[in-house]
């Protein structure tokens, strides 16, 4: 029984001696270059593999940037280059007219004047195919004006007169355009030359 107890002392060392120069593996977590979610998969910095990104400013676009712009033509300029034309050659826009097969809109008519020795009138294009202007005095037809003037003589009016403008095409007529003529104040230097001239015969005939 003493001998058993004699060598239990030694037993108990060398099992010792055992565990103390056991060296366990690793574990997959403490293996350096292995992912713990995937011991199979080797973990990797992503930071350096990433590719430097430059960011992207967006450009800046005016609302207006390939919008086509508005046509530079004006209606009642005379002879002027049609609307269609610039819009071929410059792509610019123009505003809407009535097709050929439409009755074009009426002219508006801007003045009725007397120049010194006439009356003339001036009016402007409607935005409608025209292919002529008719003007009227006094409710008859007076004259037929080509598709590009603007303006035009009616002659002398010696009386309150209604001048009218109206636009034609190949399809119909537009309603009129029109204007009351009043000649008062337009005759007065007619006037006064005739008496001017009344008087001075007369004094011619005192003098003889």
């Amino acid at each position: 029984m003493a001998v058993s107890r004699d060598l239990s002392f030694p037993l108990v060392c060398l099992v010792f001696f055992f565990i103390r120069g056991y060296s366990p593996l690793p574990t997959t977590s403490q293996v350096t270059g292995t992912n713990p979610m995937n011991p199979l998969k080797p973990s990797m910095d992503y930071d350096e593999l990433d590719d430097p990104v430059t960011p992207i400013v967006p450009k800046q676009v005016s609302p207006h940037e390939g919008r086509p712009h508005k046509c530079d033509y004006d209606p009642c300029l005379e002879n002027h280059t049609t609307c269609d034309t610039m819009a071929t050659s410059t792509g610019c826009r123009c505003r809407g007219s009535t097709p050929y097969n439409v009755a074009p809109e009426a002219p508006p008519l801007k003045s009725v004047s007397w120049n010194g020795s006439e009356v003339t009138i001036q009016w402007c294009a409607p935005y409608s195919h025209v292919t002529a202007y008719v003007v009227t005095k006094g409710g008859k037809e007076w004259q037929t004006f080509g598709k590009d003037q603007r303006s035009g003589a009616v002659g002398n009016i010696d009386h309150v007169t209604q001048i009218c403008v109206i636009a034609v095409n190949d399809y119909a007529n537009s309603s009129e355009s029109c204007m009351m003529y009043r000649p008062r104040n337009n005759s007065l230097p007619l006037k006064a030359g005739r008496i001017g001239g009344a008087l001075g015969f007369l004094f011619l005939l005192l003098l003889q």
